[in-house]
């Protein structure tokens, strides 16, 4: 049987290269794949295989004394939902532009980060203050579209990296007093985007412990989250029970999809949001017509 392992942990890293080389001989030795990335800031991992191996992956890389209390989150899938193993030191463990002078971590993690709330504690404080708390959206948009927390913001982000000049924007000023609850797929992403805000006013900031992935496991599609959440390898989307709703729009015939495609033009890194019936026409799994004229630009050099 297999699976696969989302983590992650903040705390100091002296030797990020040495930690790089010790987790890519010990993944290998095991026979998994997946994507680890490492900085002077902590870990943060995706990895699939057998059970026992994951289990074995588990042992070891808590003898690492920084790494002794990460929680690791199950999930359904398998090795080859990854095309490789990727081991990888890096400036930045999350992708913000020049984060990594945004924030500093001690060994018990992110200092100056949002508070952590457990899936119930989410429920407790929206029970609570009602209106008064706004989720907010750690994740770039499109991941938003086929899933999301019932009326979140969700803001105008292509890639991580847009994160800072979005918050130092005057849009959100109307909530700075509100209780903000930042959330993400497993929480790291969070962990970051907290300590921003709370950086440039934001007076009251949370965050799902676990992310999305540990929430769902609490409370599934029965909850305030609704949809699919959208996961980087071959799944391409996960839902939580057999009746998750349904609230991408598919962006040929506007139908009801959660299905995405990579852009048929290679050099593209874009994703299309497509419906099963618009997917059958290869003219459509274009993300632009730009992609589609250059693709068809190319295939005629041939």
């Amino acid at each position: 049987m297999q699976k696969i392992l989302l983590y992650y942990k903040f705390t100091p890293i002296a030797d990020p290269t040495a930690v790089q080389l010790w987790q890519k001989t010990l993944t290998e030795s095991l026979g998994l794949k997946g994507r680890i990335l490492i900085s002077r800031h902590g870990i943060n991992g995706t990895v699939g295989g057998e059970m026992d191996s994951l289990k074995a992956y588990i042992k070891a890389t808590k003898q690492f004394a920084g790494f002794k209390d990460i929680v690791f989150k199950w999930s359904d899938g398998e090795r080859d939902d990854f095309p490789r193993m990727s081991v990888k030191a890096r400036k930045e463990l999350v992708g913000f532009k020049n984060s990594d002078d945004e924030f500093e971590v001690d060994e018990k993690g992110v200092i100056g980060g949002g508070v952590h709330l457990k899936p119930k504690q989410v429920h407790e404080l929206v029970e609570k203050y009602g209106d008064d708390v706004v989720f907010f959206d750690g994740r770039n948009e499109h991941e938003a579209k086929i899933g999301k927390f019932k009326n979140a913001v969700v803001p105008n982000t292509n890639t991580s990296r847009d994160f800072i000049v979005e918050l130092e924007s005057d849009k959100y000023d109307d909530l700075k007093n509100k209780k903000i609850i930042t959330y993400c797929t497993g929480g790291i992403r969070c962990e970051v985007i907290s300590a921003m805000m709370k950086k440039r006013g934001f007076n009251d900031v949370y965050q799902i412990d676990g992310g999305i992935v540990k929430y769902g496991e609490a409370y599934g599609d029965d909850g305030l989250w609704e949809g699919s959440l959208r996961v980087f390898d071959d799944r391409m989307t996960v839902d939580f029970s057999d009746h998750a709703k349904v609230i991408g729009e598919c962006s040929h015939c506007g139908g009801p999809t959660n299905n995405y495609e990579n852009c048929a033009w290679a050099n593209c890194n874009d994703l299309v949001l497509i419906c099963l019936n618009c997917k059958q026409n290869p003219d459509l799994l274009f993300h632009t017509d730009v992609c589609r004229e250059r693709a068809l630009s190319v295939a005629a050099n041939v």
